[in-house]
C-alpha cells in the first residue's frame, strides 16, 4: 500500500502567546488549574477540528495527549527511567460541542483526563494491554488529534558535535493525520513549536 502523501505544518507559539492562551483558557473557565500545555492542545483541537470541513455537529471528535507515567505509579519510578512508560489519556466532545464552547472548556476537559490519570489507571491499561498487545484503539480516527511529544523535553540541548540544532522535527514513522508534535522554542523559554 503507498504511503499517504501527509501535509504538514510548523507552528511558533511565544512565550508570551502561551501564557495569554492559558490565561484565557483559566479564565473563561474561572480557574487557575489549566497548564499551558492544556491551553494550547485545545486550541490545537479545536483549529483542527474546525478545519476539518467534513466532520458533522453530532460527530464524536477526541483529543488524546501522551502521558508520562513515572511519577504517577506508586511508588514513583525515577525521572531517570530509561524506558517508555507512556500513555495517552483523552478527552471527547462532539464536534458541535467544542465548536460550541470556549478554549476553556476543552482546556477543562483535557485537565480532567490528565488528574483521573492515576496509579490505578496506569497499571489497570497496563494489565490490559498484557492480554491483548499493540491494540492502538482509535490513535488513526480521522475526527480526532494526539498531541505528542512535549515542550518539556530539552530538544535543543543536545550536541552531537555540530552546535544546536537548527529545528526538530520527527520521522515518517510518527505520523498521520491528526498527529502533532510538540516541542519547545529553539530560542525563547516557554516558547513552543
Amino acid at each position: 500500500m503507498p504511503p499517504v502523501d501527509l501535509r504538514e505544518r510548523f507552528f511558533h507559539f511565544s512565550s508570551q502567546s502561551v501564557a495569554n492562551l492559558k490565561a484565557k483558557a483559566n479564565a473563561e473557565y474561572n480557574t487557575t488549574a489549566i497548564s499551558s500545555f492544556q491551553a494550547l492542545s485545545a486550541l490545537v483541537w479545536r483549529s483542527v477540528t474546525r478545519a476539518r470541513r467534513h466532520l458533522l455537529s453530532h460527530q464524536k471528535t477526541t483529543c488524546r495527549l501522551a502521558i508520562n507515567n513515572r511519577l504517577r505509579l506508586n511508588p514513583p519510578l525515577s525521572p531517570n527511567y530509561f524506558g517508555n512508560l507512556i500513555q495517552a489519556v483523552y478527552a471527547s466532545a462532539t464536534v458541535g460541542e467544542l465548536l460550541r464552547h470556549g478554549i476553556g472548556w476543552a482546556a477543562w476537559l483535557l485537565h480532567e483526563a490528565v488528574i483521573d490519570h492515576s496509579d490505578s489507571k496506569v497499571r489497570g491499561e497496563l494489565e490490559m494491554w498484557m492480554k491483548n498487545p499493540y491494540q492502538f484503539g482509535n490513535f488513526f480516527d480521522p475526527c480526532s488529534v494526539m498531541m505528542g511529544s512535549s515542550p518539556r523535553f530539552n530538544m535543543y540541548g543536545c550536541d552531537f558535535g555540530w552546535g544546536k540544532a537548527e529545528a526538530v522535527r520527527s520521522g515518517s514513522a510518527n505520523k498521520f493525520d491528526g498527529k502533532l508534535s510538540s516541542y519547545s522554542g529553539r530560542q525563547e523559554e516557554g516558547s513552543v513549536n
